[in-house]
C-alpha cells in the first residue's frame, strides 16, 4: 500500500468517527508497521506489543472524534496513544510477568544447566518478582526500563516525563527496598 499523507490521514479519522470500518482497515493498514515498531521499542517483546497495538487502535475506533485536525499530526496523535497505552502497560507489568510467549519459553529450557541449577535460578526469579510486586508503581515502573529494557536514567526520565533527579531517587530506593526484600 502506498504511504498516506497527513491530509489523507485527518480524512480517515473523520470518516472513522463517522463509523466508517473501510477507512478505520485503511488507516490501520497505513498506520500499524510504525506504531507496532514504536510499541516494540519501548516493550522489547513481540506478544505484548501487539496487545498494545490492539488496545491502541480499538481507542482510535472509539475516539476518533477527539482528533482535533488543527493540531498535531495524525501520526504524532496515534503514536502518543501507542506510548501512553505502553507505559501503563509496563506499569501493569507485574500482572504480566507470569505470561509465556515464545521468547519466554525458550529461556525455560536450559541443555546446560543441571536441574539443581535451573530450580534455584527460578526460585531468585519468583522471589525477585514477589519483591518488585511490592515496590510502588513508580519505583518498579523505573527499575523494569531501567534494567529490563536497557534505558539509562535519562531516558526512564525522558519516557515517563519526570524529572531526572526524581528518577534516580525511584531507582535508586526501589533497588534498595529489593536488596532489602532479598536479604542482600
Amino acid at each position: 500500500m502506498a504511504r498516506l499523507s497527513d491530509d489523507d490521514h485527518r480524512h480517515l479519522l473523520t470518516a472513522i468517527s463517522l463509523g466508517d470500518r473501510d477507512a478505520f482497515k485503511a488507516l490501520y493498514d497505513s498506520t500499524s508497521p510504525r506504531l507496532y515498531a514504536a510499541a516494540l521499542r519501548l516493550l522489547k517483546r513481540p506478544a505484548w506489543a501487539e496487545e498494545v497495538l490492539q488496545d491502541c487502535f480499538v481507542t482510535v475506533w472509539n475516539r476518533a472524534s477527539s482528533y482535533n485536525t488543527t493540531g498535531s499530526s495524525p501520526m504524532t496523535w496515534l503514536t502518543h496513544i501507542v506510548r501512553n497505552r505502553a507505559i501503563d502497560w509496563l506499569r501493569g507489568t507485574d500482572a504480566h510477568l507470569t505470561e509465556l510467549d515464545d521468547t519466554g519459553m525458550a529461556g525455560l529450557a536450559d541443555p546446560d544447566g543441571s536441574p539443581l541449577d535451573n530450580l534455584l535460578r527460578n526460585d531468585a526469579s519468583r522471589r525477585l518478582g514477589n519483591c518488585m510486586g511490592l515496590l510502588a508503581a513508580e519505583q518498579r515502573q523505573c527499575l523494569v526500563l531501567a534494567y529490563y529494557h536497557g534505558l539509562s536514567h535519562e531516558q526512564v526520565a525522558g519516557t515517563l516525563q519526570r524529572p531526572l533527579g526524581t528518577t534516580k531517587s525511584w531507582i535508586r530506593r526501589g533497588l534498595k527496598q529489593l536488596k532489602e526484600c532479598l536479604g542482600l
